[in-house]
C-alpha cells in the first residue's frame, strides 16, 4: 500500500510541471524503512503545498490503482479531462513495477514521450476495461440483467386432453421480455480470468403466441384450449413474473486487460403477478381477460449465461411444470434470447 501512494505523490508533484525545463525544480525525497521512497518533483515549493488540496484515499478508490495485486510488467490509466474531479487532465500515468522497484513515467498533451514500447491504443483499452469492470460491479439496469428473447414450450408426457396441436406455439411471436436491477461483484480475479456473483431482481414477461385459432380458457376441470371458430389475427397468453437469479459466473481478459467473454450457470425462482390471455381480431378489435389459468404461481430452474465480447446471451429452463399438474398439459418453459 504504501508504493501505492508513492505512485500517488509522484503524481501529484507533476501538477506543477509547467514551468520550462531550464528552470531548476524542488525535489523531495522521503525514507521509509529501507525499500520504499517517496520522490516528490515541483517547479517551486508551491507545488507541494498544493498537495494538501487533494484526498489521497478518495483517489486511490477513484483510480483503482492496486500495486498489490498487479502483475509483474506494466499497469496503464487514462484520465478523463471531462472527469468531474481532474487530477491530471489529458494525462496517460505508465507506474512499472519490478524487483521492489516502482518507476512512474508521465506523458501529457503536449507531446512527453513514454518510456515505453507500446502505444497509446494499448493504454486506452486497460483503462477502458477497468472502467467497464467497475461500473459492472454496480448497481445497473440493463447491463446482464435485461433481456429480450423468444419462449418454447418443452413437453414432458402427453396426455388425451391435451393433444400438442392444441397448444403450438408461434417461434417468433413467443417472446421472452426481462427487465432487471443487477448486480455482479468480483469476488476474487486473476491476471486473465475473474470469479463473479451475479444476482438482482427481475421482472419477466413470457408470452406464448399460439398458432392456431384457439382460445385459453378457465373451465372448473382445468384449462381448456378452445377453438375460437373464426380466423384470428393473433391468440396469445402472457405471465408475468418476478423473479430472483443468482449466476456464478467466469469472466475473461486478455494481456491487455480487455474483456474477452464469461460464461455462468445458476439458479432463479420467481413468483406470478399476473397472467391474462390476448386476443386480436381480424378488424383489429382486442380483447384481454385476466386469470390464474391453473399456472403454477411458484416457478424455478436453471440458467445460463454467455458472453462473447460485448454481446450477452441466456437461456433459462423451468424446473417445474408451467400449469398445475392434472389442469393443464405438462409442459415446461424455455426461454432463450440476447442480453440489452
Amino acid at each position: 500500500m504504501k508504493s501505492v501512494f508513492t505512485t500517488l505523490l509522484i503524481l501529484f508533484g507533476s501538477l506543477a510541471w509547467a514551468a520550462p525545463e531550464s528552470l531548476k525544480a524542488d525535489s523531495l525525497v522521503i525514507l521509509f524503512g529501507n525499500k520504499t521512497r517517496l520522490v516528490i518533483h515541483s517547479s517551486d515549493k508551491e507545488g507541494i503545498r498544493q498537495l494538501s488540496n487533494y484526498d489521497i484515499n478518495k483517489i486511490i478508490r477513484d483510480m483503482g490503482l492496486k500495486l498489490d495485486s498487479a502483475r509483474a510488467g506494466e499497469t496503464f490509466i487514462v484520465i478523463d479531462e471531462n472527469k468531474v474531479q481532474r487530477y491530471l487532465q489529458d494525462t496517460v500515468l505508465v507506474v512499472t513495477q519490478k524487483d521492489g522497484e516502482v518507476r512512474v513515467t508521465i506523458k501529457e498533451s503536449e507531446g512527453r514521450n513514454y518510456d515505453r514500447s507500446n502505444d497509446d491504443e494499448d493504454s486506452n483499452w486497460s483503462s477502458r476495461s477497468r472502467s467497464r469492470r467497475r461500473k459492472k460491479d454496480s448497481w445497473d439496469i440493463g447491463v446482464g440483467g435485461n433481456g429480450l428473447g423468444l419462449n418454447t414450450l418443452v413437453q414432458k408426457k402427453t396426455t388425451a386432453n391435451y393433444p400438442t396441436e392444441n397448444y403450438q406455439l408461434r417461434p417468433l411471436g413467443s417472446r421472452y421480455i426481462s427487465l432487471a436491477l443487477s448486480q455482479a461483484p468480483t469476488i476474487a480475479r486473476s491476471q486473465h480470468v475473474s470469479f463473479k456473483l451475479f444476482y438482482g431482481v427481475e421482472v419477466s414477461w413470457n408470452n406464448y403466441m399460439f398458432e392456431n385459432d384457439v382460445i385459453v380458457q378457465k373451465a372448473t376441470d382445468g384449462v381448456q384450449f378452445s377453438d375460437a371458430g373464426r380466423n384470428l389475427q393473433k391468440s396469445k397468453l402472457t405471465v408475468c413474473s418476478v423473479n430472483l437469479p443468482v449466476v456464478p459466473r467466469l469472466s475473461f481478459y486478455n494481456s491487455s486487460g480487455r474483456k474477452l467473454g464469461h460464461l455462468g450457470f445458476g439458479v432463479y425462482g420467481g413468483y406470478r403477478v399476473d397472467s391474462y390471455t390476448k386476443i386480436k381480431e381480424q378488424d383489429g378489435n382486442k380483447e384481454r381477460q385476466h386469470s390464474n389459468f391453473y399456472l403454477n404461481d411458484f416457478r424455478y430452474g436453471l440458467i445460463a449465461h454467455l458472453g462473447i465480447a460485448r454481446t450477452n446471451f441466456f437461456f433459462k429452463y423451468d424446473l417445474n411444470p408451467l400449469f398445475q399438474a392434472g389442469k393443464g398439459p405438462d409442459v415446461r418453459a424455455l426461454s432463450f434470447g440476447i442480453g440489452l
